[in-house]
């Protein structure tokens, strides 16, 4: 592979990891909407293992691109989402919110964060629940980004609820004492 095209690969992968760094709170009128849910799948860890919350540990496997994905099914529609843990919350394409029956108005859009090329435009909204590996969060804080991200983004603000987020080798593990 040549230097040109590891270069792209790894400023890609950077551009996306730093895509978000902060997320002004959504005002109180409830802009954009809320996910009418979501539930996101994995394969759980080896029988044995006891996070103490009723389920087991999730484990993601890392794909040959290098990151960790899993597949939701937000509004009962299953994607596919890269987990991100630069990215500080949850953030949906405008194709997989559409999908997931996520609704906003583009008078809605407005800078949302700050990301390696400038300010991100995106609608907040709250994802009443998301399902991992047989657990349930909810009211999770995310943006609608309707131009310019590839892929959707679990962030931080879905992230921070486990008590370890821990990569051994080749997989992601989400835990909770």
């Amino acid at each position: 592979m040549s230097m040109h095209k590891v270069f792209w690969i790894g400023f890609a992968a950077c551009a996306v990891g730093a895509f978000m760094t902060g997320m002004p709170e959504p005002d109180d009128a409830g802009e954009g909407g809320t996910a009418p849910g979501a539930s996101l799948m994995a394969a759980p860890a080896p029988a044995d293992a006891n996070d103490g919350w009723g389920g087991d540990d999730i484990r993601l496997d890392r794909r040959g691109d290098g990151h960790f994905y899993a597949q939701p099914s937000i509004g009962g529609r299953q994607l596919d989402v890269m987990v991100d843990t630069g990215a500080s919350f949850v953030a949906l394409t405008g194709e997989d919110a559409r999908a997931a029956g996520i609704y906003w108005s583009e008078a809605d859009v407005r800078p949302v964060a700050r990301g390696a090329s400038g300010m991100v435009e995106g609608v907040p909204v709250m994802i009443d629940r998301i399902e991992l590996g047989g657990t349930e969060m909810r009211d999770v804080e995310a943006a609608v980004i309707p131009e310019g991200l590839p892929v959707t983004l679990l962030g931080q603000s879905y992230l921070r609820r486990f008590d370890k987020v821990e990569i051994e080798g080749d997989s992601m593990i989400l835990s909770r004492d």
